[in-house]
């Protein structure tokens, strides 16, 4: 059986933190900032965590990465 591939889209989209959790980046930030607060464009600014229910099918699509 042939290694699995990672799935290059997922490895650009996500990082893994040093206790195995996964980041994130925000979607709603490439264009159109005039139509929302200052405080949305504030915290669409740092990263978050990828959800619970998500991070079995990411880390699958990872799983060449170390």
């Amino acid at each position: 059986m042939p290694k699995m591939k990672t799935h290059r889209a997922s490895a650009k989209r996500f990082k893994r933190t040093a206790n195995g959790g996964l980041k994130r980046h925000h979607a709603f930030t490439g264009h159109r900032f005039h139509g929302k607060t200052k405080k949305q464009r504030r915290h669409l600014r740092k990263a978050a965590m990828v959800s619970r229910s998500d991070i079995k099918r990411i880390k699958q699509m990872l799983s060449q990465m170390r």
